[in-house]
């Protein structure tokens, strides 16, 4: 494969995108919400800062601090970001933050960066300690949170902590794999009500009903890019999340189409009516295998797998439309509940009918996050 292309894809995407308009927030553009602080814009700004590392090419810093420098004031507040919604969901972008400040030395990136880890010591928890997705959703646990939360909480306790809360942030991943792994699938389910009161939770085990590609991707990156923000010294913590992360590889592996060599919307029921290749999942798993093999997580075997993955999606859904790469097969959204949103389920009916489309930045910021992992190869 001619990776070059890959790179002109990217430009596309920078040199076309405004702070107040990015073309990548599909979801912001088909509901005419107005820009704010969202982890959409954060899952690009985080990637482009991974290709900057590889590279070196300051374009890409520029780009980042430009657009982040929309969003944060002087004063550290940031545009459309409202800690008092408890929305897990927006600590993700604020991952960048502690680049920017150590890259710019702004000290208005630090400000940000204590606004949003006032949300973390703040944010409700379930009786097992772990953060509720969002205030709206009392007592509930989504694979999505452990990416969004964990990381930035696992970077601001080593950069400014001392490491005093690791014990919670590795407990917190515990405790998920705990209660919403299946160890017969050998994959997790996609949401864990612990009241067992949502319309979509199983009353014996508060589980939603299926294992959405996506969400097991948000915790796979997670689990890896958690772990290597661990200070050094902080060896029993990372080996109790890497123990995880190698049993969640290892079972994912059985669900790699032996065909495309993608995964499936819906991980169990590949082939079955409805169901389709999706590229944001495959994309996070990609990244997560090779991150794993390279920082040596994971057997080495994983880099080949991640990358026979990566070439999948680009053989698949990388196409040229007059003279523009577009990256297809991207669910644009799932969820579950609210109880005014009954829609949303949790069954297999409901993962597949969410609208697929291109170029959103849920499926394109894992995409460069694996390509970053295809040129650290």
């Amino acid at each position: 494969m001619n990776y070059s292309v890959i790179d002109k894809y990217i430009d596309r995407l920078i040199n076309e995108t405004r702070p107040e308009a990015p073309i990548w927030n599909i979801e912001n553009i088909m509901h005419g919400k107005a820009p704010g602080w969202n982890y959409i814009d954060g899952c690009m700004m985080t990637s482009l800062y991974s290709i900057y590392q590889c590279t070196g090419d300051k374009k890409y810093l520029e780009f980042i601090d430009g657009f982040i420098d929309y969003y944060v004031s002087d004063d550290g507040s940031i545009r459309g970001y409202e800690l008092e919604t408890y929305n897990v969901d927006n600590l993700n972008e604020g991952r960048v933050l502690f680049d920017l400040y150590r890259e710019t030395g702004k000290a208005k990136y630090l400000k940000a960066i204590e606004l949003l880890y006032r949300q973390v010591k703040e944010q409700p928890r379930t009786v097992t300690g772990n953060f509720w997705h969002k205030k709206i959703y009392p007592n509930q646990v989504w694979l999505d949170g452990l990416y969004m939360a964990q990381v930035f909480y696992t970077r601001y306790e080593t950069e400014f902590g001392g490491g005093k809360n690791y014990e919670d942030i590795v407990s917190q991943f515990e405790n998920v794999f705990a209660h919403m792994y299946d160890k017969r699938k050998k994959l997790y389910y996609h949401g864990w009500d612990c009241s067992k009161s949502a319309f979509w939770s199983d009353k014996q085990t508060g589980l939603s009903k299926s294992f959405w590609l996506r969400a097991v991707g948000w915790y796979t990156v997670g689990l890896v890019d958690a772990i290597s923000y661990f200070a050094e010294s902080a060896e029993k913590y990372r080996e109790r999340l890497i123990k995880i992360f190698r049993q969640t590889a290892v079972g994912l592996e059985n669900y790699i189409d032996p065909d495309k060599k993608m995964f499936w919307q819906v991980v169990d029921r590949g082939g079955e009516e409805g169901n389709y290749l999706e590229t944001s999942g495959s994309a996070m798993i990609a990244y997560a295998m090779m991150k794993g093999a390279r920082l040596g997580y994971l057997d080495k075997k994983f880099a080949k797998l991640g990358e026979e993955i990566f070439n999948g999606i680009c053989k698949e859904y990388l196409t040229e439309t007059d003279g523009k790469l577009n990256l297809g097969g991207i669910c644009l959204m799932a969820g579950l509940g609210p109880e005014t949103n009954r829609r949303r389920d949790g069954t297999y009916g409901y993962y597949i009918s969410e609208p697929v489309v291109e170029n959103d930045a849920k499926g394109t910021g894992p995409f460069v996050m694996a390509y970053t992992e295809i040129k650290r190869l």
